[in-house]
């Protein structure tokens, strides 16, 4: 009986260790990919999916906005650490720029989000997404901080970024949290989740005739193997039956 036992778990642990490396892909692959870094304007060049994707940037503001509002500029001037990082290279150092004034106190909002040939344009996330880092400049008021994702089954989702009470430059970190979904298995529609924008909230007591943000260095982790397979080149050689771009905007999901 023993020795039966001990035949058994060897042949165990020959087929577990003996199974080919392809069949699992490493949960360690991961990689940072940068989505934006505001010093070539509209030149992003973002691969994705064998394709370079460029894109600008616009705002919209809640109703109560002052007129001649919200403004969006490229300027020059990024934070030390950054400075350093990119100390030797060529180009200018540019960030972007928001400022915002409303008529009156109360839930004023304003988003900045990714436009394409005068459409909304939603960059397409590769692989599975651990993390959303960028560096914001906060002006020290009461203003709170979103970020807005689709899932791949076309649904809006707010991440809470937190508190804009602080001066100067910081860098920020969001967590993608697990139980969103960021592969769709259907074969039309949105493919991978997709980056759809900024929300910035004031709160409702704060002063709002003068506010100013800027953005620098949008990236963030994945693990660009996660969704890759044996067999992925063949998943689109019929060509879909729809007609849908997955960085096209649709109608919200929330």
């Amino acid at each position: 009986m023993k020795r039966g036992l001990k035949v058994l778990v060897g042949l165990a642990c020959f087929f577990v260790i003996g199974l080919p490396a392809f069949s699992q892909p490493s949960a360690k692959s991961l990689a940072t990919v940068l989505m934006d870094d505001f010093d070539s304007v509209g030149a992003q060049d973002y691969l994705y999916a064998g394709q370079k994707y460029s894109w600008e940037w616009d705002v919209q503001a809640s109703r109560f906005v002052a007129d001649g509002f919200p403004k969006l500029e490229y300027f020059n001037g990024i934070s030390n650490s950054l400075a350093v990082l990119k100390r030797g290279m060529d180009g200018e150092r540019k960030c972007l720029g928001v400022q915002v004034s409303y008529k009156r106190k109360g839930d004023n909002w304003f988003e900045v989000f990714p436009v394409k040939d005068g459409k909304n344009f939603e960059p397409v996330f590769q692989g599975t997404v651990n993390t959303v880092d960028f560096w914001v400049w906060g002006a020290n008021y009461n203003y709170y901080l979103e970020m807005l994702v689709r899932d791949a089954n076309g649904t809006v989702h707010v991440l809470k970024v937190g508190s804009l009470a602080f001066a100067g430059w910081k860098n920020v970190v969001v967590k993608i949290p697990g139980w969103l979904c960021q592969h769709s298995k259907l074969r039309s529609g949105p493919p991978n989740m997709t980056f759809v924008g900024f929300r910035i909230r004031s709160d409702a007591g704060e002063f709002v005739d003068d506010y100013a943000i800027f953005f620098d260095e949008l990236k963030y982790t994945t693990n660009t193997l996660s969704d890759i397979y044996d067999g992925y080149d063949l998943r689109d050689v019929f060509g879909s039956t729809t007609d849908s771009d997955s960085s096209d905007e649709v109608e919200d999901g929330e």
